[in-house]
C-alpha cells in the first residue's frame, strides 16, 4: 500500500460517517433551561440581570465540545430566543455552533455557551433560518461582564452587539468566540412547530427562567469578617492589703 493510500483510508472513513442528527427540541430546551438554573445558583459570578433585561435576544448552546471532538462540523446545538415588539420572548429557533475556538480549561471537554444580543439586527438572519452568522465578522462580539453588580456605570462601555459567556466546572466567565459561526437548523425548528404540548411546555419554562434572571435583585457580596481588637487587661484601682 502506497503512502498516499495510507492517508486516504482515514479520510474516506471520516467521510463515510453519517452526520449526527440534532437532539429533539424538548431535550435542547430542557438543557438550555438547566444552563440558566446554573446561572441562578451563582449570582455573583453570573450574567448581570440588566444584560438579560436589555437583551434583544439570547442564544443558549449547552455542552459545546472541544474542536478536536467535533463531529460532522457541529461543535454544539442550541436555541435562540428573541423579544417581540411587546418585549416578550418569541418562539424558539434552533441552531448549530461551528468553527468555535473556546479557551477550554485543562481536562474540560465541554462547556455551556450563552450569547446575549444587544442588537436585533444581528439576530435577524438566524431567526429567518436562511443565513449563517459569523461572530466577530457579521456582528461584533466581546466577553461579557460578570456578576450582578457588574453593570453599574458601564452602559457607555458596552459597544459590542453580542456578549458571550461560558460555563465549565460550575463557573461562568466571559469568553471570546470571535470566528465562531451560528448556523440555523430549520429542520429542528420545523419539528418544534409541529411538536407536542410537552415541547411548548419546555419552551415556556425557558422563557420564564429568562424573565426570572432579568428581574433578579443585585447580589451584594458580604464584607469580610473583622476580628475585634484585643482589649488591654483591666487595672485594679485598689489593691487589697496582704494579711500578715
Amino acid at each position: 500500500m502506497t503512502l498516499r493510500a495510507l492517508f486516504a483510508v482515514p479520510v474516506l472513513a471520516a467521510l463515510a460517517v453519517p452526520a449526527l442528527a440534532a437532539p429533539p427540541p424538548a431535550r435542547t430546551l430542557e438543557n438550555a433551561t438547566d444552563v440558566l438554573k446554573e446561572l441562578e445558583s451563582i449570582p455573583l459570578k453570573g450574567i448581570p440581570p440588566k444584560m438579560i433585561a436589555d437583551a434583544k435576544g439570547v442564544v443558549i448552546i449547552p455542552r459545546v465540545i472541544k474542536a478536536g471532538l467535533v463531529v460532522a462540523g457541529r461543535g454544539g446545538h442550541g436555541v435562540a430566543l428573541a423579544r417581540d415588539a411587546n418585549g416578550n420572548w418569541g418562539a424558539p429557533v434552533f441552531l448549530d455552533l461551528g468553527g468555535a475556538s473556546v479557551g477550554f480549561q485543562a481536562g474540560v471537554e465541554s462547556t455551556d455557551v450563552v450569547l446575549v444580543f444587544r442588537s436585533a439586527k444581528s439576530l435577524e438572519r438566524i431567526l429567518a433560518g436562511k443565513e449563517k452568522l459569523t461572530l466577530g465578522a457579521d456582528a461584533s462580539i466581546a466577553a461579557g461582564p460578570v456578576g450582578r453588580a457588574a453593570m453599574a456605570g458601564t452602559d457607555a462601555k458596552l459597544e459590542a452587539e453580542i456578549y458571550s459567556y461560558s460555563r465549565s466546572r460550575g463557573l461562568f466567565a466571559g469568553v471570546s468566540l470571535s470566528g465562531a459561526v451560528l448556523i440555523p437548523d430549520p429542520e429542528t425548528t420545523a419539528a418544534f412547530q409541529k411538536g407536542t404540548p410537552a415541547d411548548l411546555e419546555k419552551a415556556a419554562a425557558l422563557a420564564n427562567k429568562l424573565n426570572e434572571l432579568a428581574t433578579a435583585k443585585p447580589a451584594v457580596e458580604a464584607p469580610p469578617a473583622v476580628m475585634p481588637a484585643p482589649q488591654p487587661p483591666r487595672r485594679r484601682l485598689f489593691q487589697r492589703p496582704l494579711r500578715p
